[in-house]
């Protein structure tokens, strides 16, 4: 008999049985398997056996929803589902350790009709999944790949495809970060509220680096992976869901606004398109209507922080119907708070460049190049190009020059190095 894959899920299914049942169970996959795997792991005490339990769960959904239909809450069953799964295998071992027999037990007597798991305890469980993923004690690209992997239900291929890498390697990662939430005791828990502050601030940067990645990637064909955004803006959702703190709010707003703009950031070629440059009607309209009006509750607040005011700037632009009309004060003063509230060079760049849509180019080069001449940025190509286009805007096309030809030598992403190619011929025609 022919088999097909379940998407996402790594079952199969016969091909002959009922497709819609198929889609029916891979849109719950999608949709549930994080929730499910989240208090499969509190009940379970580990990723392996709860990831275990997930796979056999889901392996009785496809031999008995057919037969019995699909429950009414397909969450509740596939947690009911795994944990007796998990009883089983445990009593089912040939070398039967004590340890597991109390736990079989324990778990065994807690274990009764699925309706008796509460929405709210499940939630708190999604809480603790995503903590533990983005514990500062695991290696950045660590929590990266395992917050991909366990809380998104991406395959190691998928991520290692998202990031330029092998699969092993991300494999790799994850296997190691897991170790380490073993053997450090990592405990599967939201944080107290003296440490929530910074605990949610690491969560943030996670997520931010996940949806920077799909919006912009750092290297490779593609200006752009959908893919990946869209997961990042799926798990800044599910945080405002959860904690609906000022800054997931902001940092949502953030990624909506800047998502809005996608369509018309590259040309049907594939080519880079800059921001006056854009086809604005081809701007997502709801996006930037939802991200303005997070915005606006993240203020409101007065416990905002960078992601909220980085939204702000970007809901200017992207207010704005036309590049003249954009009100650069405005931006150059939110740049400045922001500089005070998260101070770094690449906030001084955009500071920088706002400054010169404001006061002109030679102000915001004054700014660049103190930049750059104190060491900060360069190794970053995009403080170059910033430099490179105000010199050119001047008319120093030698200056112009050199620094786009340093910007070349550091670009990773291919539509960006074409831009650049495209500057520095552009100049060389005009000479």
């Amino acid at each position: 008999m022919a088999f097909r894959r379940i998407a996402g899920t790594g079952f199969t299914a016969p091909v002959t049985a009922d497709v819609d049942l198929h889609g029916t169970i891979d849109a719950v996959y999608r949709a549930e398997s994080g929730a499910v795997l989240a208090t499969l792991i509190r009940l379970l005490g580990g990723f392996e056996p709860a990831e275990e339990a997930l796979h056999d769960a889901f392996a009785a959904a496809m031999e008995q929803w057919p037969r019995d239909g699909v429950p009414e809450n397909p969450r509740s069953w596939l947690i009911s589902a795994g944990r007796f799964k998990a009883i089983d295998r445990m009593r089912r071992s040939a070398r039967f350790r004590t340890v597991q027999g109390e736990l079989a037990v324990q778990m065994e007597g807690g274990a009764g009709d699925e309706t008796t798991l509460e929405a709210d305890e499940v939630e708190d469980d999604r809480l603790r999944l995503i903590f533990t993923c983005c514990h500062p004690a695991l290696p950045g690209d660590a929590q990266v790949a395992l917050t991909l992997r366990e809380i998104c239900g991406l395959t190691t291929e998928e991520i290692a495809s998202a990031f330029l890498t092998v699969p092993a390697t991300v494999a790799q990662r994850i296997v190691r970060a897991k170790r380490k939430i073993r053997a450090a005791g990592i405990p599967y828990e939201v944080p107290a509220q003296a440490e929530l502050p910074e605990r949610l601030d690491n969560v943030l940067r996670v997520v931010y680096l996940v949806f920077n990645e799909g919006y912009s990637a750092s290297a490779g064909e593609s200006l752009t992976r959908p893919d990946i955004s869209a997961e990042a803006i799926r798990l800044g959702r599910l945080l405002v869901e959860l904690l609906p703190e000022p800054e997931a709010l902001g940092l949502l707003a953030l990624m909506l606004l800047n998502e809005s703009r996608r369509a018309a950031r590259s040309s049907p070629a594939g080519e880079l398109v800059l921001l006056d440059e854009q086809d604005r009607t081809l701007w997502n309209r709801a996006q930037i209507e939802e991200g303005a009006a997070l915005v606006r509750r993240a203020l409101l607040s007065q416990r905002f922080g960078r992601y909220t005011l980085q939204a702000a700037i970007t809901a200017v632009h992207a207010e704005a119907r036309d590049p003249t009309s954009t009100d650069w004060s405005e931006i150059v003063g939110l740049y400045r708070v922001l500089l005070r509230v998260d101070p770094s060079p690449v906030v001084e760049l955009n500071h920088a460049v706002a400054v010169a849509m404001l006061e002109g180019p030679e102000a915001g080069l004054r700014l660049i190049d103190t930049i750059l001449a104190r060491g900060d940025l360069g190794d970053y190509h995009l403080a170059h190009s910033a430099q490179a286009d105000l010199n050119r805007r001047l008319g120093r096309i030698d200056a112009a020059r050199a620094a786009y030809e340093r910007a070349l030598s550091l670009v990773r992403q291919e539509p960006e190095r074409r831009f650049i190619e495209r500057r520095l011929a552009e100049m060389a025609a005009a000479e």
